[in-house]
């Protein structure tokens, strides 16, 4: 494993000895626009493991993407390679269904600190609560990014994360009313401590979310990309190409329905994917939104 080629990886040439916030925002940045949020493995027969080694094959010399347990435990190697103070931490994801947060801490999220501030970095949480640059561990402080306004709130030793979107707009009539469009202008969308986590934490609970018939995503092969403009996803057999339009207070979600022919084709041109393994596409009843 080495820092050349996860650099490559994401669109980077050269090295960054500065380890300041700037460098950190565009290492972040680069990684969403080049590394796509997928759990396709669950549906592809394949194990997920957190052999960071195993990881580092998969995304970045195979070209694939993956979920928070592999995707963010590897961007930690990468900034403590580069010599940043991260430390890594845990999340319970909120449910919108159950109004409350799960009981596990199923997300997996980087902490550094970058001369005496700390801030909060995380690369694959995908579709429109992904943030594009970390932020800063500040409670209720706004911080606007491409998606809308994300905020950290503390409350004790529990940190929350949330979201002020933008109304969606969706031109394509038979999704008008699709459970995959959000619909809420403001949502949490996780909740953390501060206290530091071991890989080894997460071992079980990676375990659980690829083999739980309850997990979400045993129920939905999920897919999705960053763009400059907003992001790619394709859940089970809806492909959503999503703009974001700020200066007119929306998002535009263009969806539509593929077919099982459609799928190899979509993964190589929309997301630079090619899976060695048959994706069996999986939709079923589960919370999620775009």
């Amino acid at each position: 494993m080495n820092l050349e080629e996860y650099f490559k990886r994401i669109g980077l040439h050269g090295s960054f000895e500065k380890l300041d916030l700037a460098t950190l925002k565009l290492i972040h940045k680069q990684h969403v626009m080049s590394v796509p949020f997928e759990n396709l493995s669950v549906h592809c027969g394949e194990r997920i493991t957190m052999d960071l080694e195993v990881i580092f094959n998969k995304i970045v010399r195979r070209g694939r993407g993956g979920w928070c347990l592999e995707n963010n435990y590897l961007f930690g190697w990468v900034l403590s390679e580069m010599g940043y103070d991260t430390t890594t931490l845990g999340s319970r994801v909120f449910n919108s269904d159950l109004k409350d947060f799960g009981a596990l801490e199923s997300h997996l999220i980087n902490k550094i600190v970058i001369d005496g501030k700390t801030y909060i970095a995380d690369v694959s949480f995908g579709v429109s609560s992904q943030l594009w640059e970390p932020l800063e561990l500040v409670s209720g402080k706004d911080q606007p990014q491409a998606a809308g306004v994300f905020r950290l709130i503390e409350n004790g030793d529990f940190w929350v994360l949330e979201k002020t979107g933008r109304k969606p707009e969706v031109p394509n009539p038979d999704f008008a009313k699709s459970s995959l469009v959000n619909r809420e202008e403001t949502k949490q969308i996780y909740g953390f401590t501060l206290v530091p986590r071991e890989a080894d934490n997460f071992f079980e609970t990676n375990h659980t979310l690829q083999t739980d018939p309850t997990s979400l995503f045993t129920n939905k092969s999920i897919c999705s990309l960053q763009t400059p403009t907003g992001f790619r996803a394709l859940i089970g057999w809806t492909y959503s190409e999503v703009t974001y339009k700020p200066e007119e207070g929306v998002d535009v979600l263009d969806m539509r329905d593929v077919t099982d022919d459609d799928i190899e084709q979509i993964l190589r041109e929309k997301f630079n994917l090619k899976l060695q393994n048959k994706l069996k596409p999986a939709s079923n009843k589960a919370w999620y939104t775009l």
